[in-house]
């Protein structure tokens, strides 16, 4: 699940590459807010650690 943010980056600039401004643009939020509901779940999740 954390490959998330990187793979939405890598399609990102895929689209920039191809001269997609917009979709490239949107990606890159897209990524941001990825990386930010992903922190916010793993920041919030209790450890269920049994030694």
């Amino acid at each position: 699940m954390m490959a998330l943010p990187f793979l939405i980056s890598f399609i990102g600039l895929a689209f920039a590459w191809g001269g997609h401004r917009g979709w490239a643009l949107g990606s890159g939020l897209l990524a941001i807010a990825t990386t930010l509901a992903l922190f916010r779940l793993h920041a919030t999740d209790s450890l269920a650690l049994s030694f």
